[in-house]
């Protein structure tokens, strides 16, 4: 995806979703944020909480929902308070929580015949996939692709994710769409 935040403005917006968690929690941030500084730019946002490396939370929206501000901020919230894989974060995690924030592009419909093409027309690290069958319907963001390499993994997984069997991508012939992100993340100290 073509950069349309400067880097200076993605940390700008990890400061805002960290100060937007910790003032629900209740809790002091040492630093001040200038809303002001990142563009009123409609974008679909991902934000994303790891503790040690691992999934705390991850909660966004596909399409624009208000500016990328607002977005960060409202999936900060509900990352770390409203993901129902997880209890809703503590005071204590959140000094340990890493957040993430990825700025996503406008989805494109991507045309296949079958799920071998499907498989080469995907590329690896780059398309974030949402897939639709039915009623039913999942999307990973190009980073799971650091822990699904293969198309075919990703594939089944993002299946299962969906409700639908390991198997969907190829015998159900569903909606596909990609996406690319520009993602920030915070710098582990």
């Amino acid at each position: 995806m073509e950069k349309v935040l400067t880097e200076e403005q993605g940390k700008t917006l990890l400061q805002i979703a960290r100060k937007t968690i910790a003032g629900q929690l209740g809790v002091a941030t040492e630093s001040s944020v200038s809303e002001e500084a990142v563009p009123d730019a409609e974008y679909g946002t991902f934000v994303t909480l790891k503790i040690n490396g691992q999934l705390r939370g991850c909660i966004g929206n596909l399409q624009a929902a208000g500016s990328v501000t607002e977005g960060v901020q409202r999936n900060s919230l509900s990352a770390a308070f409203h993901d129902s894989r997880f209890s809703p974060l503590t005071a204590e995690e959140f000094a340990a929580v890493e957040i993430d924030i990825s700025v996503l592009s406008i989805p494109q419909k991507l045309e296949y015949r079958d799920g071998d093409d499907l498989a080469g027309k995907l590329r690896p690290e780059i398309d974030g996939v949402i897939l639709r069958h039915g009623t039913a319907g999942a999307t990973f963001l190009p980073q799971v692709w650091d822990q699904l390499p293969t198309p075919e993994q990703f594939l089944g997984h993002l299946c299962r994710k969906a409700g639908l069997p390991e198997s969907g991508w190829r015998d159900l012939h569903p909606d596909i769409e990609i996406y690319q992100v520009q993602c920030f993340e915070e710098e582990i100290a």
